[in-house]
């Protein structure tokens, strides 16, 4: 796969613990798993034993040989207790899939329309009216839906009002009722829509980019002064020549789209933070090669803790992580020891990767690299 797909911060849920389904892709909150339990051990600290926390839920459907995986997401787990999150044994991602002998009507496959502000990798939400919708849609519903995606849009800034903020399908024949473990520790919980990147090698920087930024608490006033700072600022790769040339390229990624919370680019290659990017090592599963999926990106942790309470932001602050990189089985298999209770869907764990910033000796950039208002 050639292109990268980014994905970028929507509105705020209206509750952390509120329900979606499996198509949604969102930061935060809990996962919305297509049953209704799940081995806890999977879901455990490999290291402390604590419960993880949601960091990403991904709906990434995948063609492989000429065959299409619709129903296949991605779980990327974290430990929030001190230890846990400045080590790679605190990290964790599921892949969830639907069993490969699983036979779908097409009724069982359909996304409803306007699902979320994603609903796939490759989609964004200004696309999310099929056909059939769109065809059975009259006037005056079709004025609600694009009412509602405008409201996305005007409530870019701050947390987005409870009524039309988003739409999120909320159906109980997609999503199970949820028991809500106690233990379970929640971060915030925000949208995510997707964006296809510009394939171009000469990508300027987007000064004007944060027309969907979640930060609360700022004017538009404000804004307009922080994003002539930050074109005026322009980063000189090529004249910093005692810098790292794998964390410059990995900034100016970064500083092309500064809301990028992840990037994904099943089969492509991982933009890196620093020149080690980890053993992937083989599928658990199946003993396959795995492949390069998709990263997360610095972005996320400045959105989570913009949005966290004061306990939560100084647990979130252990989180010095500049980028995750998840590899996955290259065949996407079927195969797996771990089954849901209704043994429909698989369960496997992948490969995650952490780069951490490099201490003392690294680029002076690499900490808080990403705060347009410094």
């Amino acid at each position: 796969m050639g292109g990268v797909i980014l994905g970028l911060p929507g509105p705020w849920a209206d509750d952390n613990l509120e329900l979606s389904d499996h198509y949604t892709t969102k930061v935060g909150g809990l996962p919305d798993l297509p049953f209704q339990n799940v081995n806890p051990t999977l879901l455990d600290c490999s290291q402390c034993g604590s419960k993880l926390c949601l960091v990403l839920q991904l709906y990434a459907p995948v063609s492989i040989e000429g065959t299409k995986i619709d129903e296949r997401l991605l779980l990327v787990f974290g430990c929030l207790t001190p230890e846990c999150g400045s080590s790679s044994l605190g990290w964790r991602v599921l892949r969830v899939q639907k069993s490969c002998d699983q036979e779908f009507s097409k009724a069982s496959q359909e996304i409803f329309p306007l699902t979320t502000s994603t609903s796939a990798p490759k989609t964004n939400w200004w696309e999310q009216v099929d056909e059939e919708s769109e065809e059975e849609m009259d006037l005056e519903e079709l004025q609600r839906a694009f009412s509602e995606v405008a409201t996305k849009v005007s409530h870019a800034k701050g947390t987005p009002s409870k009524s039309n903020s988003k739409t999120v399908t909320k159906s109980s024949t997609l999503s199970p009722t949820r028991v809500v473990d106690v233990k379970t520790p929640v971060v915030p919980c925000f949208y995510i829509y997707t964006e296809d990147e510009p394939s171009s090698k000469d990508i300027s920087i987007c000064s004007n980019y944060a027309s969907l930024s979640i930060k609360e608490n700022q004017s538009d006033a404000e804004d307009s002064i922080q994003e002539e700072k930050w074109s005026e600022e322009g980063y000189e790769y090529d004249k910093a020549l005692t810098a790292d040339r794998t964390y410059l390229k990995f900034k100016k990624k970064l500083d092309a789209y500064p809301e990028q919370c992840f990037r994904y680019s099943f089969g492509g290659k991982p933009i890196l933070a620093r020149a080690e990017d980890g053993e992937a090592g083989k599928c658990k599963a199946c003993g396959g090669s795995r492949q390069f999926e998709m990263q997360l990106m610095p972005p996320l942790l400045y959105f989570l803790q913009e949005a966290a309470d004061e306990s939560q932001k100084q647990l979130l602050e252990t989180w010095n992580w500049m980028t995750l990189l998840v590899h996955t089985c290259s065949k996407s298999c079927s195969q797996s020891c771990e089954k849901s209770d209704d043994g429909n869907w698989i369960i496997t764990e992948e490969s995650i990767f952490v780069q951490f910033e490099k201490p003392f000796n690294g680029p002076p950039e690499v900490v808080g690299f990403f705060s347009p208002t410094t």
